[in-house]
């Protein structure tokens, strides 16, 4: 339902005479024993200060955490009118629009032809929404557009397209290789304007489990401000008739498909971003094409490259990267290949830890490499068992270095790229 449903405006009952711009302060009965005068003196002077009440607000919130952020901030809310404000203004951080009822919750909240509207509006640093027509009261592209327009400060635009299927032939639960066959509107002119009238969008990331493969080069030549990208689902294709080339210059590219994306769409997507793409990331095996071609195209300024395996003939390619930094593979079989291959001038590195892997190497690098500053080693298949494992750690803790180690592969990315953006 997500957090509008908390705040939810389009019920007549919550309106009144006061400003109900997502005023969620509780109704006060009068105490039976008037206070006196002296004694609301008194208190009116003890109250806190409205400047430390946000310092503290924003001490406690943490930007890696946002649903228990939203738990903490609605309690805060609900405390006394002074904590109301501030409360709202750090729950509009970040937004989540998955539905018609929130679009219209969240436009009155954030109107700005009012003061309290505009303060809510440009708190909004995050935005999460899903764009599936199989749902009732779906948000619209429109409605979406609108709402991006409503929040000047925006820089972050998660965005889930969905295609749709005739009434009566959704299956519920069914395989995402079935969801991904289903068509999805492109976006229309009226939503394109009004995504161009809005703020420069700098990190997008975009799901897309439909057939449409163009939908993403539109969003592109949106923003050319866009300096981080993340896109997953269905591999978008070059758009047709072929366009001018995205005009991004992205730092940042992550990507997950089942099956990689062509060299074209690689060389159309990056064209302008040869002087600046810093980190690369992949969830999934990209074809050896694509990433051989990336790495010889932009091996002068990667700093950070995660990949889920690397083959021998990746790792022989690797030491063109003279500026690599940042390195992590979640399958090393051919880790220490690899890692020959970019001594000394590694200083974060992550692999996959299973019974059979090579654990010689590394530890010779850990051991010589004065460049080295963390190490993240991802458990499975009985690594746990591995009879270096005690070398390592033991090996990391006499030079300095800080060791991770993990057993569960998202938290080993979030730590591999949480290294990478220190």
């Amino acid at each position: 339902m997500g957090f509008f449903s908390f705040l939810d405006l389009s019920q007549p009952q919550l309106k009144s005479e006061l400003d109900i711009s997502f005023d969620l302060t509780i109704p006060r009965t009068p105490l039976s024993n008037p206070i006196s005068p002296i004694t609301k003196q008194q208190c009116y002077s003890s109250r806190i200060p409205l400047e430390i009440i946000m310092m503290i607000m924003e001490a406690a919130y943490d930007e890696e955490d946002v649903e228990s952020n939203r738990t903490l901030l609605k309690s805060l809310a609900l405390v006394c009118i002074d904590w109301s404000f501030p409360a709202q203004r750090l729950l509009f951080r970040h937004v989540s629009l998955n539905s018609q009822a929130h679009y219209v919750s969240f436009a009155y909240a954030t109107d700005r032809s009012t003061q309290r509207g505009r303060v809510l509006g440009d708190a909004v640093h995050t935005m999460r929404v899903s764009l599936d027509p199989n749902q009732p009261g779906h948000l619209s592209q429109l409605n979406f557009a609108e709402a991006v327009t409503h929040c000047p400060n925006l820089h972050e635009l998660g965005i889930g397209l969905y295609g749709c299927v005739p009434p009566g032939d959704d299956i519920v639960g069914s395989p995402d290789s079935s969801r991904m066959r289903r068509p999805a509107p492109s976006f229309d002119e009226a939503a394109i304007a009004l995504l161009r009238s809005g703020p420069s969008i700098t990190s997008l990331r975009f799901s897309n489990w439909s057939e449409n493969r163009q939908s993403i080069t539109q969003l592109l030549h949106v923003w050319s401000s866009l300096k981080s990208l993340v896109i997953s689902g269905t591999p978008p294709e070059l758009p047709s008739p072929i366009s001018e080339p995205s005009p991004c210059t992205l730092e940042k590219l992550r990507m997950n498909f089942q099956t990689s994306p062509s060299v074209d769409f690689m060389r159309w997507l990056l064209h302008h971003s040869g002087n600046t793409l810093r980190a690369l990331e992949f969830e999934r095996e990209p074809s050896t094409a694509v990433l051989h071609y990336l790495i010889h195209t932009h091996h002068a300024t990667l700093t950070s490259l995660s990949l889920p395996s690397c083959s021998r003939a990746t790792a022989r390619v690797l030491d063109k990267c003279t500026a690599l930094r940042h390195f992590s593979v979640e399958d090393a079989i051919s880790f220490p290949v690899a890692l020959k291959k970019l001594e000394p001038r590694v200083e974060h590195v992550g692999f996959g830890l299973n019974k059979e892997t090579s654990m010689q190497t590394v530890l010779e690098a850990v051991k010589a490499n004065e460049s080295i500053q963390s190490v993240t080693v991802n458990l499975w298949n009985g690594g746990k068992l591995h009879r270096q494992l005690s070398s390592l750690q033991m090996t990391c803790a006499l030079r300095g270095i800080h060791l991770r180690i993990t057993n569960d592969i998202q938290v080993f990315r979030a730590i591999v790229r949480g290294a990478h953006m220190a």
